[in-house]
């Protein structure tokens, strides 16, 4: 059984540029959010792969890709659209209110 889920504020939404990550923690989680063309996204950070860090990366056709071995990952979803990875990334719920970013996480 999972836990309560509540949204938690993370970040202002300028703090997410445009077609890029940003690696956040709320309520002890770490989230990458990503700007895809004006949508925000919250999944997790590491590859399935290997466990890189995806933060840093740019976005390009709804995806971010893993910078050690190519792997990438749909942003809109954590679905794996290139191996090595087989195995998707989670997704976190996301809502944007008064110019901040909230990511719904265990409570």
């Amino acid at each position: 059984m999972g836990g309560a889920k509540k949204f938690f504020e993370a970040c202002a939404v300028d703090d997410v540029k445009l077609n890029q990550t940003h690696e956040v923690e709320v309520n002890g989680e770490d989230v990458l959010l990503v700007n895809d063309g004006g949508e925000i996204h919250g999944l997790s950070p590491y590859c399935t792969h290997d466990g890189e860090n995806l933060d840093a990366e740019e976005v390009h056709d709804h995806q971010v890709e893993c910078p050690r071995h190519g792997a990438r990952f749909d942003v809109r979803s954590g679905e794996v659209t290139r191996m090595p990875a087989v195995y998707g990334i989670a997704s976190y719920p996301i809502k944007v209110e008064n110019g901040k970013v909230f990511v719904e996480v265990d409570e």
